[in-house]
């Protein structure tokens, strides 16, 4: 069975398959320039070198933009669950004034249909006054970049794990010595969980599903 896209084995195959021309000593002579350029890092490890990528030119979000994003999906999952709400409560009255009334039972009815607008849009001026609405198309724009920067997270995570499971599977030397030497942060070492943005992912499409 080939090996997965985005894991070690596969991204090494790749490069393989698509650079098999490429002798070893031009691809050193080319790491070494981009190293020496700036355009890559590497770290020595014994007789070894060990090629990375810059961290400065990656659009990661830091634990305090992540955190942010956690309040500001909680505030819009209120919004909706008051959105939903008020729908509900148009729609059940909707729903009564399809049944056959009588001349009075209309009157009534629309006397206290017009008490319930009236209260409705006392409570929506306060929210305006003191809340700043937010636009559908702009709520679906963050729920999007949210689940996009959680997939990216999980990837590269993944990813990370496999390459240095590979690097340290043998090495003598003391893997948080060698990871503070490469200085390599874990998610832990930041205070953050991949797994609770996840799981506030999953709660997100259920209620994607619910409300379509």
């Amino acid at each position: 069975m080939p090996p997965k896209s985005d894991s070690v084995e596969g991204i090494v195959l790749g490069f393989v398959n698509e650079k098999f021309n490429l002798k070893k000593t031009a691809v050193q002579k080319a790491l070494d320039a981009l190293a020496d350029s700036g355009q890559i890092s590497f770290k020595e490890y014994g007789k070894q070198k060990i090629y990375i990528a810059r961290q400065d030119q990656f659009d990661i979000p830091n634990g305090e933009e992540l955190e942010e994003m956690k309040k500001t999906n909680a505030k819009l999952q209120e919004e909706l669950a008051d959105q939903k709400k008020a729908i509900s409560e148009v729609e059940s009255e909707v729903r009564g004034l399809q049944s056959n009334l009588t001349l009075t039972e209309i009157t009534s009815k629309k006397s206290e249909l017009q008490s319930e607008v009236q209260e409705m849009e006392e409570k929506l001026n306060k929210l305006r006054s003191g809340v700043t609405l937010v636009k559908p198309e702009d709520k679906k724009i963050i729920e999007n970049s949210f689940a996009e920067k959680v997939s990216q997270w999980k990837r590269r995570k993944r990813m990370f794990k496999e390459l240095w499971d590979n690097i340290t599977e043998h090495s003598p030397k003391d893997q948080k010595e060698f990871k503070e030497e490469l200085g390599i942060e874990y998610d832990e070492d930041v205070d953050v969980n991949v797994q609770s943005y996840s799981d506030m992912l999953a709660s997100l499409n259920k209620r994607r599903k619910i409300s379509r």
